[in-house]
Order: C-alpha cells, then sequence, then structure tokens
C-alpha cells in the first residue's frame, strides 16, 4: 500500500558536546546521580512489589517517591528535583514498553526487558533536565539546577534555543550534553536526478549509480586484532563473582571501550559521508526498508555488523529529511527476484552464491544487486529512466510497497 505525501514535520535533533568538567562539577554531579539512582531503584523495587502482590503501580505513585522522599531525607532534598522527575519518566517508559511486549506476546528473545536495578559500579551516570532545570549563559557555560556549572566545547553553534539537555558520562569517563532543538530544514537545490539503494553485506549499499556505491569499509575487521587481545587481557584478569574488578582489568576494560567506541565513530562517519553525497545529488530515493536484525542469527552475523546497515540507513533518512528530499521506504520482499525491466518474478529465490541475475522472461542480465537496486525505483513509482536523471512520476511517496 502506498501512501502520498512527503513528510513535513521534521522533528527534533540532537548536538552533542564534549563537557570540561571540574572536580567540584563532578563531585556535584555523582551526588546528584547517586539520588537519581536511588530514585530509580526505589520505582523498581516498588513495581516488582506491585507484580507480586497485585498493586497498583502507575505514573501518579511512582511520583510520589521523590515526594515521600525529599520530606523525610535530607540528602535527597539537597539535589534538584527536575532529573528526579526526568528519570521516574524514563522508568515508566521503559516499564510500558515491556509490558507492552509481553501483551503482545513478542518471543523472549524480543522483548524488551523490565526495568532492573541500577548499580553504583556499572551503570554511567545520566541525568535529564528540562527548560525549566537548566540555561546557557553568554559566558557559554552552562548552568544545572542546583548550582552545578559546566564548560561545554562549543564545536558548533545551536540552531535554535535548547528545550532539554542530557548530561551523562560515556564508558570512558568522558562527560557530555546533549541539547535537544528543533530540526532544521536545510533544502538544497534541485536536481532532477532519483537514485535506488539496495543494501547488501558484501557491499554496505549498491546503488543505480556506479558512482554512489558504498563498499564495505570492514573497520570492526582491522580493529579484531586489537580488541583479541584486550578480551584475553580482560580474561585473564576475570574477577571472581561478587569481587571487585582489579585495576588490570578496568584498564583493559577501559581500552576495549575506547576502541569499540572509535570503530564506531568511524562507521558513523563514513555512513554521514556518503548520505550526504546521495542526498546532495538526488532529488528522490527509493530506500529498501531492510531491517538487518535478522542478520544477527545468521553465520554473516559479524561481517553484516561490522556493515553497519541499520546506522546507514539512519543516516541516510536523517540527512535526507534535513535538506527536504523525497525517500521512498521500499518493502524489501521478492526484490531479488523480480526483473528492473519487465516485472517478472523467478520461481524460486536466487542463493547468495548467485551474483548474476537472469530473467526468465526477457533474458536480461545484469548483477544481482544493481538489478534489486532498479527495482526499488519501479516500487516507489519512479521509471528506471530517471537514473539518467529524467523523473516522470510526481508525486513523492512516504513508503511503498
Amino acid at each position: 500500500m502506498t501512501t502520498p505525501g512527503a513528510v513535513v514535520d521534521a522533528g527534533h535533533a540532537r548536538y552533542t558536546y564534549r563537557l570540561r568538567v571540574s572536580s567540584t562539577a563532578h563531585s556535584a554531579l555523582l551526588a546528584e546521580w547517586d539520588r537519581c539512582r536511588w530514585i530509580w531503584n526505589e520505582c523498581v523495587a516498588r513495581s516488582k512489589r506491585a507484580h507480586r502482590d497485585g498493586e497498583k503501580c502507575g505514573p501518579a505513585r511512582l511520583d510520589r517517591i521523590p515526594t515521600e522522599g525529599r520530606a523525610t531525607a535530607p540528602w535527597l532534598a539537597e539535589g534538584s528535583s527536575v532529573p528526579q522527575q526526568q528519570i521516574i519518566r524514563d522508568f515508566g517508559k521503559s516499564r510500558a514498553k515491556a509490558l507492552k511486549d509481553i501483551k503482545d506476546r513478542l518471543a523472549q528473545g524480543q522483548r524488551t526487558g523490565m526495568p532492573r536495578h541500577k548499580k553504583k559500579r556499572d551503570a554511567d551516570p545520566t541525568l535529564n533536565y528540562t527548560r525549566r532545570g537548566f540555561r546557557v549563559k553568554k559566558d557559554g557555560r552552562l548552568h544545572l539546577a542546583g548550582g552545578i556549572v559546566l564548560t561545554v566545547v562549543w564545536s558548533r553553534d545551536l540552531p535554535a534555543d535548547p528545550s532539554s539537555v542530557r548530561v551523562y558520562r560515556d564508558s570512558l569517563g568522558h562527560w557530555y550534553a546533549s541539547f535537544v532543538v528543533p530540526a532544521e530544514v536545510q533544502p538544497l537545490p534541485a536536481t532532477g536526478a532519483v537514485i535506488g539503494v539496495d543494501w547488501g553485506v558484501r557491499e554496505t549499499a549498491t546503488t543505480t549509480s556506479e558512482a554512489h556505491d558504498l563498499p564495505h569499509a570492514e573497520h570492526g575487521r582491522k580493529a579484531k586484532a586489537k580488541l583479541t587481545r584486550y578480551d584475553r587481557m580482560m580474561a585473564r584478569r576475570k574477577p571472581a563473582k561478587g569481587r571487585p574488578a582489579s585495576k588490570g582489568y578496568r584498564e583493559a576494560r577501559r581500552l576495549r571501550a575506547k576502541t569499540c567506541q572509535k570503530i564506531a565513530r568511524q562507521r558513523q562517519d563514513t555512513a554521514r559521508k556518503w548520505a550526504k553525497r546521495v542526498v546532495t545529488d538526488h532529488d528522490a530515493i527509493a530506500v529498501e526498508n531492510f531491517r538487518p536484525t535478522f542478520l544477527s542469527k545468521t553465520s554473516m552475523a559479524r561481517k553484516a555488523a561490522d556493515a553497519a546497515i541499520g546506522a546507514t540507513k539512519t543516516a541516510l533518512l536523517e540527512m535526507a529529511r534535513k535538506h527536504a528530499r523525497d525517500v521512498y521506504l521500499v518493502h524489501p520482499a521478492h526484490t531479488t527476484m523480480d526483473c528492473a525491466s519487465c516485472g517478472a518474478r523467478t520461481k524460486h529465490a536466487l542463493p547468495l552464491s548467485e551474483r548474476t541475475y537472469t530473467c526468465i522472461a526477457c533474458g536480461a542480465e545484469s548483477p544481482r544487486d544493481k538489478n534489486s537496486a532498479r527495482v526499488m525505483l519501479v516500487r516507489a513509482g519512479l521509471n528506471p529512466a530517471g537514473v539518467e536523471g529524467i523523473r516522470l512520476l510526481g508525486a513523492p511517496l512516504q513508503e511503498a510497497a
């Protein structure tokens, strides 16, 4: 089923910046996180008690936790009420999603688990502040409720006033501030060209244009030796159950996390640069609406994860939304069996080892992935001749069957 009309609402975007945290601010942030973590764990305890005793555990009851706690515990009242209320909102969303998955009878491996306790040694601090809980002053510093002042490394300007901010620490101990602002739409000049995109493992993206194919960058494979070394270091120093980790174990874990973070940033950088090039050169993009999660249970799991198909697809959709380009999401069923020239469908699915598609009706022959990319254009209502720069059908689609 096709849905006419392009997406007009650009939504919201996140702008993330590195923070320079003084020793005073660091202590204040950790103290604030201890209070929020206690509230989260109290919500988990009440949720379990409600499930066991049949009590109600709705938002109204959970909202009383910080109110009652601040009235009896002075250490809890010393912190700001804004992040404490926000962590209850986060708990409510997490619990609601888990209950919905149970109600929908999803398989055990596909469900979102119920919220669990946050341990002091394992959970990284995350504090959310709404508009009334923070200010960005003229000197560029971020002032949080509770008298916490942070220095922001402004790598770029915010396009608008932020509505909320998330202050968090990653696994390497670096602090960041993530601001939520209305998404800025920057329309690009029309080019008259369209493109079809097919996702794969051998090549991350195969398109109808040779110049815009995205080869498999293999960032994870190149760093495999380092990760294996750190895994062995951690295995040798693994602490016994219930015992604190040694300094050597923590150092090996930090080095491994640093390498994984570098790989993730390399994948994101490759995806965003490719997406920018595709969006700049084409008015409409027909994308295979491919969900790569099932590949995690196949023999191609490692290579598929290294290809980062999901992250690349997300980067393409975000870039197209930012620059007001039309995106056509095409259902992936039978895209490798259909002929882009005459529309005929083969009787049997092609094995992965067969990389050339030959039509049984018209005799057309082309590389398998290239044929699939052209099928995206046909299913989206765009004539394959549009690859040469001619777009015959004009009604933009949000989703194409």
